[in-house]
């Protein structure tokens, strides 16, 4: 790699906003004129065969980073964090005799935020004695949880090992002091090998890291040394992310005020340097599973969080702003935490906004979900959606071919490398005419 550093002079700068496919239609199309769907929803039974899972948002952290845009609290005392996490099972408790989801065991639970971490020992096994009468989770196969390095103790992920977490992710995303903090992380390098060294030695059937390729100050030389040091851990796995701004960051705002460029890397910049990683993952005996995920042994490292949501599974989203998806309606809960306890506290269902979809954004939606993987299986579609892929994307996907950014057979539409890369930038011209203009939201 030749040196560069986070100059931002190349046509393909970093801007303000968006690029990031999570869902579809997208979130700017859900609105309040759609809440009755997503109730009316829960009292019908769930078709047979359909996975389920629970989301449970724990939007905490010790502070807030600065490219940061997810509903998060800071300096919160531990009377509030508790009066929340009883609004949670408040919530759980209203829905659990929903035609829905009643009598549904989780096939997989996240615990996400936020820093699910953040909050006390005793304040997790309340949470989880809350939940387990209502949604058991012996059928589980998958309970993910995520944690930032300065919230770990050994005595909390003992706490974690004991109630049967399994996927144990460490929000690392650098290993640089300077680079943690002009990005306004909380933890430090010191913290980071703590935390690893405690989870190894309480033991997970998964351990996962995610880096950010991209952070303010990141260099040439400072990335390859971050990607040695994962290389060195022996993950299970590794996620990068490459960095974006949406409008509701700390950085987008400065910018806004100042009128100056993003302070991080381009877009060819982040590429390259995830390109990079990935190769080297590869040298060290890892298996790319998505354009963001190098895992160990597939067939031992699992995401069922993000493999069965992006096929179609229900999933029951439980706290402040959470998002789920119940039998082809999307839905979000109410924003504010206020106005989230006001509803739960008073037995009523939290949902801010929603948007019934139809088959064809259904099968939309598991296309470009499915192609972030790297691969999409055209047969699946032909049985579940009598959609033949070809025939209905083929100006796009043979545009995508000419590029060299997939390759295309008889059993599946497979993206190179160089689409990998970039995949989140192809999705946007198979969504709907009416829904290209729309930024996420």
């Amino acid at each position: 790699m030749s040196e560069t550093t986070n100059g931002n002079t190349s046509t393909d700068a970093t801007t303000v906003g968006n690029y990031f496919v999570s869902n579809y239609p997208p979130y700017s199309y859900w609105n309040p004129e759609s809440v009755d769907q997503a109730l009316g929803v829960l009292d019908t039974p769930p078709a047979a065969g359909v996975p389920f899972g629970l989301y449970i948002h724990i939007p905490f952290c010790r502070k807030r980073c600065r490219f940061c845009y997810f509903k998060v609290y800071t300096d919160n005392e531990s009377s509030e964090i508790t009066r929340y996490l009883e609004g949670v099972a408040k919530e759980l408790t209203i829905y659990a005799d929903k035609a829905a989801v009643a009598g549904r065991k989780p096939k997989f639970i996240y615990f996400g935020g936020g820093t699910p971490s953040y909050i006390s020992t005793q304040q997790l096994s309340a949470l989880v004695d809350s939940i387990q009468p209502l949604f058991p989770w012996d059928a589980a196969e998958e309970i993910a949880f995520e944690c930032e390095p300065g919230t770990i103790t050994k005595h909390k992920l003992e706490i974690l090992r004991d109630i049967g977490v399994t996927r144990l992710s460490l929000g690392i995303e650098n290993f640089s002091d300077p680079i943690l903090e002009v990005n306004g992380r909380a933890h430090g390098a010191k913290e980071i090998d703590r935390a690893y060294d405690f989870a190894r030695e309480v033991g997970f059937p998964q351990i996962n890291i995610d880096l950010i390729s991209g952070m303010v100050g990141e260099t040439d030389a400072n990335w390859e040394e971050c990607i040695r040091k994962a290389i060195a851990l022996d993950l299970d796995s590794i996620t990068i992310y490459q960095m974006e701004l949406p409008q509701n960051t700390v950085i987008s705002k400065e910018m806004r005020i100042d009128g100056k460029p993003a302070p991080v890397a381009d877009w060819t910049t982040k590429r390259n340097w995830t390109r990079y990683a990935f190769a080297e993952f590869e040298k060290a005996g890892y298996t790319l599973t998505s354009g963001y995920t190098a895992v160990k042994d597939p067939a031992a490292a699992k995401f069922l969080y993000r493999d069965l949501l992006w096929s179609g599974a229900d999933m029951l989203g439980i706290g402040v702003s959470s998002f789920g998806h119940l039998q082809g309606v999307h839905y979000q809960n109410e924003h504010h935490m206020h106005a989230y306890l006001d509803s739960v506290e008073a037995g009523e269902i939290p949902i801010r906004r929603a948007l019934r979809t139809t088959e064809e954004e259904r099968m939309i939606r598991e296309f470009l979900l499915q192609m972030k993987k790297g691969r999409v299986d055209k047969p699946y579609f032909q049985s579940k959606f009598g959609v033949d892929l070809q025939n209905r994307f083929g100006r796009g996907l043979e545009a995508l071919q000419r590029e060299g950014r997939v390759k295309i057979d008889d059993e599946s539409v497979t993206l190179t490398r160089e689409g990998l890369l970039r995949v989140d930038e192809l999705l946007h011209q198979f969504f709907l005419p009416q829904h290209r203009p729309a930024q996420a939201a």
